[in-house]
């Protein structure tokens, strides 16, 4: 019973506070927008004040109303959804992941700033090739991806397979593996320390818009096991990795869809073994 009414008044919460945000999109925001300028552009600024700022908001205070404490084998958006799982764990320094991934011709993403965002933006519509093209930020161990790479497809900016990583310390994931703490540990090693680069890999398609929040970014192919499977390759084939196992992650999510992703929850471990 107790838990009934708790349930009941998170959903109460919830739809209130759904109901606040669209009538602060609608009635506030737009109809400001639209008392002193042009429709159009009162439009556009609508847009994106609400999927930048006030949906992305409203999202989190959601989440933190409905009290979700899984331990994730996936990545976050910046809204707190699900995003990438986890499918790749490549062991070594920081040198020898990139050079692992230079030899296997794949590039590293540029920063996401102001500049790299606004060429991506030109890139994605002219179809120009941008092959150092940004990521969007996802979050694990409660940080932004440390790095990332990618190998463009038809030298297309729209289309892409690409990989971010976190960096761990390796005493400090094996003694919390399987644990919160190894998804809660915000510290990132020394460049020049061997760590444990826990990766999440998919293929960009196209264009989409995310849910709940309706921003502009890539579409994705859902198979994330497929993307798994061709980064490994790429590296085996260049000569860049070695004791290459597979494992099921140990607290793996209860479905098989994570935010439209179709996943077996297997990781491929290996060691890098290009020289650092």
């Amino acid at each position: 019973m107790r838990r009934s009414l708790k349930l009941l008044l998170q959903r109460f919460l919830v739809a209130a506070l759904g109901v606040v945000t669209v009538w602060l999109i609608v009635f506030v925001v737009f109809k400001v927008a639209d008392r002193r300028l042009p429709w159009i552009l009162a439009v556009a600024i609508t847009y994106a004040t609400a999927a930048y700022i006030i949906l992305p908001y409203a999202v989190r205070m959601g989440l933190k109303i409905l009290h979700r404490r899984r331990v994730p084998s996936y990545t976050t958006t910046g809204d707190g959804l699900p995003g990438d799982p986890v499918n790749v764990l490549l062991i070594g320094t920081r040198q020898q992941l990139c050079d692992a991934f230079s030899t296997a011709n794949w590039a590293q993403a540029d920063p996401l700033s102001l500049t790299s965002s606004w060429r991506m933006v030109c890139a994605f519509l002219l179809n120009s090739p941008y092959p150092t093209a940004p990521f969007s930020t996802l979050y694990l161990f409660g940080r932004r991806q440390d790095i990332g790479f990618q190998k463009c497809i038809d030298n297309s900016p729209r289309k892409r397979h690409h990989i971010r990583f976190w960096a761990l310390s390796l005493d400090r994931a094996q003694a919390t593996i399987g644990t919160v703490r190894f998804w809660r540990n915000t510290d990132c090693p020394p460049d020049d320390e061997v760590a444990v680069w826990v990766g999440a890999g998919t293929r960009d398609t196209g264009f989409s818009l995310t849910r709940l929040t309706f921003q502009v970014t890539h579409a994705t192919d859902s198979d994330t096991n497929v993307e798994r499977d061709y980064i490994i390759a790429e590296l085996k084939d260049k000569g860049v990795i070695k004791d290459i196992i597979s494992y099921r992650a140990q607290q793996h999510l209860q479905v098989d869809r994570v935010n439209r992703y179709i996943t077996d929850g297997e990781v491929t471990a290996a060691s890098l073994a290009v020289r650092s």
